[in-house]
């Protein structure tokens, strides 16, 4: 049996924030809130924070989660978690890299948000160059997090289960399912298990897709045609093809139902056009130059797609392109700007349509080169378009903290969700470049307009924590 340890606490004055690492940390509630991204059943959105490089008990890029405690005035507490924290099963070990990938959702059906984490590295074996990977579930509860359990194990020695993970009930029986990557020695593809999410599952994982001398960079949920029950979108990209393909099930297994030969960085889904049925975003798009058919002309600095589902349908061909070059969206498309290589959605002025929240980590600022930016672009019962006037937020902007600087990474990663509980979404933007690439989150409340205010700086220095190394560099989903 490995041996656990637990990381110090400590309570930073200044920025008001609290650092811990045990499990039960949060404030109690006497009854689960069904709010998404809630583990503790407060009545607000909480925020996990993955830093797989950050070293745990001297032993680098072991990684650990930091989560961040809604409330009424945002992120208010901070905990850490790593496979030294006790309840979590393993130990830290160099490589590891837990918190590869999170995923935030409520697996176990009992009303509090869980958290899954990847850590994608892990070796199974006594050596420890083996790279099985494994998937483990924090069971969300009224203090905070269950004791954790190990849901999936990669099946060889270089299967890196994780570094691509969803959840969703796409077969329909009422349980979540887990997808996710895992590799082999020419190839890759995604793993479906299907659920219950337990310790021990009956059924053992099965192959949707498997792609040789390529993989799966990305994978999301959604409901595309609308009929209740969810769909599985795949972008992948390697030596031979790319491209994106969503996946439904029928008769209990998966069948892919739509296709593009364009390839993405990330994807996000939203019902843009509350017609009922989700719409698909493909950020940071790359058309396949193995074929003549693209959706999206190549834009210097980088494009976002989106595709328009359709109840009864599914995705089809309707699709707004979208670059920095685009009337009503901020910016000027320049060489490596990375625009969409991050990509989430959250309503955040309160009309009920989503807002895109579009990440450019290596948009220059002057001479400032990888300073980052976020863009914003407003939704409407038309979707996700530039025409009605999108806004740009960096660290030189009036009201954000800190100061734009080379290699800062300013959205990197993005994350739109209700961390103080006014019913609109707030935007935290990843800098994992920041103070020396130890990192960063901003946090930024209801980002309705270019001048936001209320924004606040959540850095490991502030936040009492040790070993960081890029923290801001992955969300919860």
């Amino acid at each position: 049996m490995r041996n656990r340890k637990t990381l110090s606490a400590a309570i930073l004055c200044s920025a008001g924030v609290l650092a811990v690492s045990a499990l039960t940390a949060g404030t109690a509630s006497a009854a689960p809130s069904n709010l998404k991204g809630d583990f503790n059943g407060d009545g607000y959105a909480d925020l996990a924070v993955g830093v797989p490089k950050a070293t745990v008990g001297g032993k680098a890029k072991a990684g650990y989660v930091n989560v961040l405690w809604g409330s009424a005035n945002g992120p208010a507490r901070s905990t850490v978690i790593s496979q030294n924290t006790a309840g979590v099963p393993g130990t830290a070990e160099a490589g590891d890299e837990f918190g590869s990938q999170l995923v935030t959702d409520d697996v176990n059906g009992d009303g509090y948000a869980d958290l899954v984490v990847s850590a994608p590295r892990e070796s199974l074996s006594d050596i420890s160059s083996h790279r099985h990977g494994i998937i483990t579930v924090l069971p969300g509860s009224a203090t905070g997090f269950g004791t954790a359990f190990t849901a999936a194990r990669g099946a060889h020695e270089g299967a890196r289960i994780g570094e691509s993970l969803s959840t969703g009930d796409y077969d329909d029986d009422g349980d979540r399912d887990l997808a996710y990557r895992s590799s082999n020695e020419e190839s890759a593809g995604v793993l479906w298990q299907p659920g219950p999410v337990v310790p021990a599952p009956a059924a053992p994982a099965q192959s949707i897709v498997s792609y040789r001398f390529s993989g799966p960079t990305a994978i999301a949920t959604g409901d595309f045609d609308g009929n209740g029950t969810d769909d599985l979108a795949v972008t992948y990209t390697g030596q031979e093809i790319r491209g994106t393909a969503v996946y439904s099930w029928e008769q209990g297994a998966p069948v892919r139902d739509w296709s593009t030969p364009d390839y993405a960085a990330s994807l996000a889904v939203a019902d843009f056009g509350k017609d009922g049925a989700d719409d698909l975003v493909l950020g940071g798009v790359r058309a396949n130059p193995e074929v003549e058919e693209t959706y999206c002309p190549q834009a210097v600095g980088g494009t976002v797609r989106t595709v328009d589902g359709e109840p009864g349908t599914g995705l089809g061909s309707a699709h707004v392109c979208l670059d920095q070059d685009t009337p009503g969206v901020p910016g000027t498309g320049e060489s490596g700007d990375d625009f969409g290589a991050a990509v989430a959605a959250g309503d955040v002025n309160g009309d009920g349509y989503p807002e895109l929240a579009v990440g450019v980590g290596q948009e220059a600022l002057g001479s400032e080169a990888a300073a980052g930016s976020v863009s914003v672009l407003t939704g409407s019962a038309h979707g996700v378009d530039g025409g009605s006037g999108g806004y740009a937020f960096h660290q030189s902007t009036a009201g954000i903290p800190g100061a734009a600087e080379a290699g800062d990474r300013f959205g990197a990663a993005v994350a739109l969700t209700d961390l103080n509980g006014d019913g609109r979404a707030d935007l935290a933007a990843g800098t994992p470049g920041e103070n020396s690439s130890t990192g960063g989150v901003w946090y930024v409340p209801s980002p309705a307009t270019a001048t936001p205010a209320g924004a606040r700086a959540l850095t490991p220095n502030s936040l009492g924590l040790t070993g960081a190394v890029e923290h801001g560099g992955v969300f919860g989903r």
